[in-house]
């Protein structure tokens, strides 16, 4: 049996480990035929790469990124806990992906009687985690002009780090532009440190982190079994191995 590895950042925030936690029971019900651990890259325990050599040592592993953009932690962290490992590969981050913005537009359908987005004069900021990685804010960019194709109002990007503007920068800029109101559509999965600087940049509104919505764990079943499928021979290649020789 394939293992799932649902390898998340890592928060101090109890409700962040709670709404993780639900993320991977979810995960858990989406794909039955496997096994699905937990693992961090930062604050939290066990770390990744001990869960994958722990793991590997029993069967195939795939690692699922827990979170929505590439970036150090996948390209380096998750990268190097499954290079030493012939059957363990890794997912690509949740994002970007068509889905999530449907649990955005959900999160942000619960805001103000359902109008977010949609009065004259409304103007979203996608505030996302950030990170130095190049990759990571095109990734970002590609969920911004996802999320603009489906809202009838301007949207804009948001950092929590690594890169400009920053999301107080992104609400400021928003407000120049003659935004009657600014809300901030938090790209985080849950609450923790970058959830709370969504929440205090200044918006007139901000959306619940993403959480356990039915789109974030579709998207990890799809990552899961997309990287399991890299693991097993395909039909062509099972039909030449060489027979097993009769004894």
């Amino acid at each position: 049996m394939t293992t799932l590895v649902a390898c998340s950042h890592g928060t101090r925030s109890p409700a962040g480990r709670t709404v993780i936690a639900r993320i991977r029971e979810a995960i858990a019900r989406a794909v039955p035929e496997t096994t699905v651990r937990e693992a961090y890259v930062d604050v939290q325990q066990p770390e990744v790469a001990d869960v994958v050599t722990l793991t590997a040592a029993q069967g195939p592993v795939v690692v699922v990124p827990l979170l929505l953009s590439t970036g150090f932690h996948t390209g380096v962290d998750i990268a190097a806990a499954v290079a030493p490992h012939p059957a363990a590969v890794a997912a690509p981050a949740l994002g970007p992906h068509p889905a999530l913005v449907e649990a955005l537009r959900d999160r942000l359908a619960a805001l103000s009687a359902g109008d977010a987005g949609h009065r004259p004069g409304d103007h979203l900021v996608l505030a996302a985690a950030g990170s130095t990685d190049p990759a990571a804010a095109r990734a970002v960019e590609q969920m911004r002009d996802l999320l603009a194709a489906r809202v009838p109002c301007p949207v804009t990007i948001g950092y929590g780090a690594g890169c400009d503007p920053s999301i107080p920068q992104a609400v400021a800029a928003a407000r120049a532009a003659g935004a009657r109101r600014v809300i901030a559509a938090s790209y985080v999965l849950a609450p923790g440190h970058f959830a709370g600087l969504v929440r205090t940049a200044g918006a007139d509104l901000v959306s619940t982190p993403l959480g356990d919505h039915p789109a974030v764990v579709e998207v990890a079943a799809e990552r899961y079994r997309d990287a399991a499928a890299e693991l097993l021979p395909t039909p062509a290649t099972a039909s030449h191995r060489p027979p097993t020789p009769r004894t």
